[in-house]
């Protein structure tokens, strides 16, 4: 578990004069994390790796800047964000988008939640079978869409951890999950992997 010592006043006062054991501390506590989410986010390992670097390199020439108004994990995960943004203008154009009111009405209560959840999970879940039809439904999510799934379902960020990274309202961060979710169901279904609704 990690001490919260690094989202302090002192702490960004350390990353502001470029102290070195600051910097190896983020390095320490999120490489994994970066490079976790740029992969979640459909690039192959050389591609995270390049991308991880990079958003490592933008933070260092960024932390002069850092006044710690959000903390360090946020900052970074918002230059990741901004990184794999370019990186995909590169890779392909942006997807077709979708009917959201349908989506809303057909799926979702005013919450968020599943209006007709998926059939209850078993152990299955895990098998190794299931994890890759998610990573190929997750290919067919938007890039945008696909960031907010992963960090805010994947890497477990809060809402607003999530909106700042993004640099999203609230509500635009719910129709971007709503949109991930339905597509996931859609493709997971069309894979048997859910009985239609």
């Amino acid at each position: 578990m990690q001490d919260e010592s690094i989202d302090t006043p002192d702490f960004a006062l350390r990353l502001r004069s470029a102290d070195r054991s600051a910097f190896e501390e983020v390095v320490r506590r999120y490489l994994r994390q970066v490079h976790r989410t740029a992969r979640g986010a459909g690039l192959n390992r050389q591609q995270a790796d390049d991308l991880t670097q990079a958003t490592f390199v933008a933070f260092f020439e960024a932390a002069p800047r850092f006044e710690g108004r959000s903390t360090v994990r946020t900052f970074l995960l918002g230059i990741l964000y901004r990184k794999l943004q370019e990186a995909r203008r590169g890779f392909h154009k942006d997807r077709r988008h979708d009917d959201i009111d349908e989506v809303v009405e057909r799926r979702f209560d005013e919450k968020g939640g599943w209006t007709q959840p998926p059939r209850a999970a078993d152990h299955s879940l895990y098998d190794q079978e299931i994890v890759e039809h998610t990573a190929r439904c997750l290919e067919t999510v938007p890039e945008r869409q696909k960031l907010a799934f992963l960090l805010r379902e994947v890497e477990g960020l809060s809402t607003q951890e999530t909106c700042n990274a993004l640099e999203v309202s609230v509500t635009n961060l719910g129709v971007m999950l709503y949109r991930a979710r339905n597509r996931l169901r859609e493709c997971l279904e069309k894979q048997g992997i859910f009985g239609a609704a």
